[in-house]
């Protein structure tokens, strides 16, 4: 069954844990995206307050890193209390001993891709991983349109994910709306990562219960 992912990229910051517990009930994952700078422009958040939210709600936290030399986070992330630490591959010389650390940290692990990269830069990695996100949108902005190329990527990654009989999680994220989000599940997303369609909504309770319906196969 598909799952909500809300990304807090554009909640409120100065009430930060009012906003996820406000939609917490439609979520079962917090998306966290972390950013360094570097391997994108935009430098945002990190440990601190990955800390700050851990005591305030049950809900898995997933790191997304957008960040050079992911590995070097993973201890601190991990003491904060993430669950998930998704890094990118464009980020890495090998990803084999970066999932192996993410695993050593205690945390459960996930490659992200950009639109740019082959689906199958992943293909030798998908056993060892517990998630695989595909950006749908170029990295580091909330609020960006979602890229339709990337339905064909779902689909080519969804056939390989079924092929192996693996239980790997296939997100999308960017610019998950709900008009374009049944498309992404039908392509074989079984997490929507959405985040500017639920803070910014004017009701976004209402967004966040709405998305999770699709993600679970449950609207109309």
């Amino acid at each position: 069954m598909g799952m909500l992912s809300a990304s807090i990229l554009t909640a409120d910051f100065a009430h930060l844990a009012d906003q996820v517990k406000l939609i917490e009930d439609h979520a079962e994952v917090i998306h966290i995206d972390v950013m360094d700078a570097h391997f994108v422009p935009p430098l945002t958040i990190g440990p601190l307050v990955v800390a700050a939210l851990r005591p305030v709600t049950e809900r898995v936290l997933h790191g997304h890193l957008m960040v050079e030399a992911p590995e070097s986070f993973f201890d601190e992330l991990a003491d904060a209390g993430l669950d998930v630490v998704s890094f990118h591959h464009e980020a890495v010389a090998d990803p084999a001993p970066v999932i192996a650390k993410a695993r050593g940290a205690g945390m459960r692990v996930g490659m992200t891709l950009t639109m740019e990269t082959p689906v199958t830069a992943a293909f030798p990695h998908l056993d060892e991983l517990d998630d695989m996100m595909l950006m749908s949108v170029r990295p580091g902005w909330g609020g960006q349109e979602l890229d339709p190329g990337v339905y064909p990527r779902l689909e080519a990654m969804r056939a390989e994910v079924d092929r192996r009989g693996l239980s790997t999680a296939v997100e999308i994220d960017g610019g998950v709306e709900t008009n374009n989000a049944r498309r992404a599940v039908d392509a074989g997303a079984t997490v929507l990562v959405a985040g500017s369609a639920i803070f910014g909504a004017p009701d976004p309770v209402g967004a966040a219960r709405e998305l999770a319906a699709i993600a679970r196969g449950e609207a109309a």
